[in-house]
């Protein structure tokens, strides 16, 4: 059998791909805590009170790019609006629509007769594959453990005026939104939408503008080439350098940015203020060392790291631990080193195949 650890979204769309390449949910194991593969995510984007997809046309859990959601919604809405926009890259699918999407590929393709209700928490190489915590020994197996958690500022995890954007909140008269990124600038936009006096953006830099949070390049076989040609020093500065907080250009942030700066409303400072909530849109924790059972795969295994990333293969797979007669993938967040937009549908969709086409090798 094939396993999967992690039933979210980078799990989901590797048991998808998996499909796709003709294994039957029975020679599939996916283990994990959600029945529902976004059921994280889901919560995530309804604390942000998010509306719309950063991700375009392709950023759906099919294992081909076509056809995507612009054509799913194009096709139920019968207009062409979508497909156009599309072309244009100025497609960003609706949360709802990605939602039933997932909802729709859950149902048809097996994933719960998949799914085995249980956290692994170790991973260790054994003769004839990997030793998934007492649940059995696998051949191939697909790591995709998510993002390691919430992170918030140190300086303001004592502070109870602090909430993270990604959990429940509601806002208060006078806001100070901590970051600079996507779910940063969407809370200054909420925060003035409930009608607060004074919104303070408190960064440490000014954020980039652009409308995928990786540029375009490195999700195409030239860029990924040129990035994977980098030595480990260069690499780890490149991959530090795409941390850097943006959000997309446009009239949606910055029409009503500027109508609540000129009224007193928004502002920007340098540190937080006396304000009566401070919301931390700081997004998660990085490196393999936050997670635990990333963490202790690589003490036990004595793997190769570079500053906090896990060093991958350009397929994804973990070097040491994939031979001819197994492989040790990874997809998700954690999996940076071998597709820098790996936190992404795209991402996923990219350690997926790779790990296919080796569980085809056999």
């Amino acid at each position: 059998m094939i396993a999967v650890v992690g039933s979210g979204l980078a799990g989901f769309v590797g048991y998808q791909t998996l499909r796709y390449g003709g294994f039957e949910p029975d020679e599939i194991a996916v283990f994990g805590l959600e029945d529902d593969p976004a059921a994280v995510w889901r919560r995530r984007a309804a604390a942000i009170r998010q509306r719309e997809m950063r991700s375009e046309s392709d950023g759906h859990c099919l294992p081909t790019s076509f056809p995507g959601l612009a054509v799913r919604e194009a096709r139920r809405r019968r207009t062409l609006r979508p497909l156009v926009a599309s072309v244009c890259d100025r497609y960003n699918p609706s949360v709802d629509e990605f939602l039933a999407h997932v909802e729709e590929l859950r149902e048809r393709s097996g994933w719960d007769t998949s799914l085995r209700r249980a956290r692994v928490e170790r991973v260790r190489a054994v003769e004839g594959g990997f030793e998934l915590d007492g649940q059995g020994v696998f051949r191939d197996v697909l790591l995709a453990p998510g993002h390691p958690g919430l992170h918030v500022p140190e300086a303001l995890r004592a502070d109870t005026r602090a909430v993270h954007s990604y959990e429940p909140h509601g806002y208060a008269r006078t806001v100070t939104v901590v970051g600079a990124g996507l779910a940063a600038a969407t809370e200054w936009l909420n925060a003035l939408e409930a009608g607060a006096d004074e919104v303070v953006s408190v960064r440490r830099r000014e954020p980039l503008r652009r409308p995928l949070n990786v540029p375009r390049p490195y999700f195409s076989r030239r860029g990924l080439a040129g990035f994977h040609r980098l030595g480990p020093n260069e690499r780890a500065a490149l991959l530090r350098s795409l941390l850097a907080p943006s959000y997309p250009p446009g009239r949606r942030f910055d029409e009503p940015l500027d109508r609540a700066a000129a009224q007193g409303r928004f502002r920007v400072e340098a540190a937080v203020n006396g304000t009566e909530q401070v919301i931390c849109a700081t997004g998660f924790e990085r490196g393999f060392d936050r997670d635990p059972l990333l963490r202790r795969l690589v003490a036990e295994h004595d793997l190769e790291t570079a500053d906090h990333w896990l060093v991958l293969a350009p397929d994804s797979t973990v070097p040491g631990l994939t031979d001819s007669t197994r492989t040790l993938a990874v997809a998700g967040a954690p999996a940076q080193w071998a597709f820098p937009g790996a936190d992404t549908l795209m991402g996923a969709k990219y350690a997926a195949h790779a790990f296919l086409r080796r569980c085809h090798t056999r």
